[in-house]
């Protein structure tokens, strides 16, 4: 059967790729080997954060006191109903995208996908031929041979969301956005957990003052944090428990826990989908392309965790955008790589755009910082969420370069400083933007202020 386009995975890159096809017109196909939504909605961004909000609402009832409110009886996690409310939120999502693939006429075929030619693609024996092919295929828990992943014991992300039973104990080893939201999931829920991380300070890609605050929340929090550490081996005793042995400030040690979790980071899906056949070039583990995702071969395009650039869900589906857009003549703007939001859903959540102090420093701007404490917010104080703080960035001209929050419900104040960077916004403008009292989002305004020393209430 032949078709305008074929889309090579159903995550965020693929069906948003597939859908932008269907309404500019085009015949489109998408393939998929497992769930509709690929690891996104199944196995990652959204039941992750249905686990995250049990263990919240968990930590507000167990606070009840402190808004002078009385349970009645002890309020206990039950992990199985968290995990299996978690997986019917995933499976309504993927079914919610199975119905926008029928409801826009594109054909889901179900099988792994292999180039065999340009313009023709293998799904287990069938051949299809397309005008295009867009290559979509995501990326899986990246495993190390000091830590082989069992799923019993050393466990992967995938492992971690189904887990039945908590356990006493856990060694989380890696502290992006993955192993910090398991870490603080765990630890919330009562586990004994143990942070690793290789680099000086946790959450690395974030700003210093960001890590230094997550630092303490994970001590609060009564996890231990190991910065600058190095796993060297991770072996399973007689016992069933895992033996961890690390080399950090005082030297090399050995850590006891029940469980591991390995969240080293990802390893892209490009093996076995025929581009060695077709010479389409690789680098890096990463699928070369230009800024409108077409490969090296004609007719052949890749978007998402398998080619360069943050593997995020909604930087995938920004480059399904522009790669459809301009497969079909609409000469679309490249993806700005420099203004992607970042989101890390612990509490206080973690949420940043653009640079980091550091960073531009280093790139010799002349930084003027802007911030505010949450602690002098009447809407923070109310609520109880007085941890973290707003802190911005501007260069010489008064425009924003980067935006770094720690806060509750920061993940959903970020769209103001991102569009306000994407627009060039100056300090002055953003200080006098007129916003609602009281909210958490006032931070913003408030840091502009600072940033322009006109701050009013510090």
């Amino acid at each position: 059967m032949k078709y305008d386009i074929i889309v090579v995975g159903s995550g965020p890159g693929g069906y948003v790729a597939a859908i932008r096809a269907a309404q500019l017109g085009r015949r489109v196909a998408l393939v998929e080997r497992a769930e509709a939504g690929g690891v996104c909605l199944n196995w990652g961004c959204i039941p992750t954060k249905a686990l995250l909000k049990s263990a919240q609402v968990y930590a507000w009832c167990r606070a009840a006191d402190h808004y002078g409110l009385t349970l009645d009886g002890e309020v206990r996690p039950d992990l199985e109903r968290i995990v299996d409310r978690s997986r019917g939120v995933a499976e309504t999502m993927s079914k919610g995208v199975a119905f926008l693939l029928r409801k826009n006429n594109i054909d889901l075929i179900a099988g792994f996908g292999r180039l065999v030619a340009p313009g023709r693609l293998d799904v287990d024996g069938v051949v299809y031929e397309a005008d295009h092919i867009v290559l979509a295929t995501g990326a899986r828990p990246r495993e190390m041979p000091f830590m082989p992943i069992d799923g019993e014991h050393v466990l992967s992300s995938r492992h971690a969301l189904e887990l039945r039973r908590l356990p006493a104990s856990m060694v989380v080893v890696g502290s992006g956005a993955i192993g910090s939201e398991f870490a603080w999931f765990y630890a919330t829920l009562g586990v004994k957990v143990t942070l690793i991380e290789y680099l000086p300070r946790i959450m690395p890609l974030e700003d210093e003052e960001v890590s230094k605050t997550m630092e303490r929340v994970f001590r609060k929090l009564r996890a231990t944090v190991l910065t600058s550490t190095t796993v060297r081996s991770v072996v399973v005793g007689a016992d069933g428990r895992c033996v961890v042995e690390v080399e950090g400030r005082k030297g090399v040690e050995s850590l006891s826990a029940e469980v591991v979790l390995s969240a080293v980071g990802i390893k892209s899906n490009i093996e076995g989908i025929g581009l060695e056949e077709l010479g389409i070039a690789v680098e890096r583990d990463k699928v070369v392309v230009d800024p409108f995702y077409r490969t090296n071969v004609p007719g052949i395009y890749a978007i998402g965790d398998i080619v360069g650039g943050p593997a995020l869900a909604h930087v995938a589906s920004a480059e399904a955008v522009c790669c459809i857009e301009a497969i079909c003549g609409l000469n679309p703007a490249p993806v700005d790589y420099s203004t992607i939001p970042s989101c890390i859903f612990t509490s206080p959540e973690v949420a940043s755009v653009g640079m980091t102090e550091q960073q531009a420093r280093e790139r010799g701007i002349d930084v003027r910082v802007g911030r505010f404490p949450f602690t002098a917010s009447g809407k923070a104080t109310a609520a109880g969420d007085r941890d973290g703080f707003v802190k911005l960035l501007f260069d010489g001209e008064e425009r924003l370069i980067g935006a770094h929050m720690v806060g509750a419900g920061v993940t959903e104040m970020l769209a103001e400083p991102t569009l306000a960077k994407a627009l060039g916004v100056t300090a002055h403008r953003l200080a006098r933007i007129i916003h609602a009292h009281p909210t958490m989002n006032e931070g913003v305004m408030e840091a502009a202020e600072a940033a322009i020393g006109a701050a009013i209430h510090l």
